[in-house]
């Protein structure tokens, strides 16, 4: 539907996610925890390349550092900033998605999750998130509607940023007020 899709490249639903936007002839970014030249997981490289060319890899490492534990929260932090949005499919009480569902908070973005079975450990962190003002989104229409994008073209209505009580000094402030 014309919606770019950001995710980290991981297996199972970021795959998912990228494998269905370049299937849909869609951009698709991936967010690298590790040097641009190494593709992790290895199991993703068709993807890798196919994204190349229908989007882009991305990342703040250095090329050749290698994927460590540690850098996955920084590349979070990448993914919640470009996006408009952040959709929660799966996670873990304890999840990486879970980090990035917090960052976008912090950056003022709208976060959404879907709603799982009580008791499935995949739904935990959706749940939980749910439960904490999170959007439940158990079909794109609501992900559509919330964000004001248009069903046919999904272009976005423009609207003024609402100031979420971030804090800032006054300076700091009229800058913020100007980003989109």
């Amino acid at each position: 539907m014309g919606i770019q899709i950001i995710s980290g490249l991981a297996r199972g639903v970021d795959a998912a996610a990228h494998a269905g936007a370049l299937a849909g002839k869609g951009k698709t970014y991936g967010i690298l925890g590790c040097g641009i030249d190494i593709c992790y997981p290895a199991s993703s490289r068709k993807l890798y390349e196919n994204m190349k060319m229908q989007g882009g890899i991305i990342s703040e490492l250095d090329p050749g550092t290698p994927p460590m534990a540690y850098h996955f929260p920084r590349r979070n932090r990448i993914i919640s900033g470009l996006a408009d949005g952040v959709l929660i499919i799966e996670a873990k009480e304890k999840s990486g998605s879970l980090i990035t569902a917090d960052l976008a908070l912090e950056q003022g973005k709208t976060v959404f999750a879907l709603p799982g079975r009580a008791g499935d450990l995949l739904s935990e962190g959706c749940n939980r998130l749910i439960y904490q003002g999170a959007i439940p989104a158990w079909k794109p229409e609501i992900i559509l509607e919330e964000m004001k994008w248009e069903v046919k073209t999904c272009v976005r209505k423009t609207k003024q940023k609402e100031n979420k009580g971030l804090g800032l000094a006054s300076e700091d402030d009229l800058v913020y007020s100007c980003l989109d």
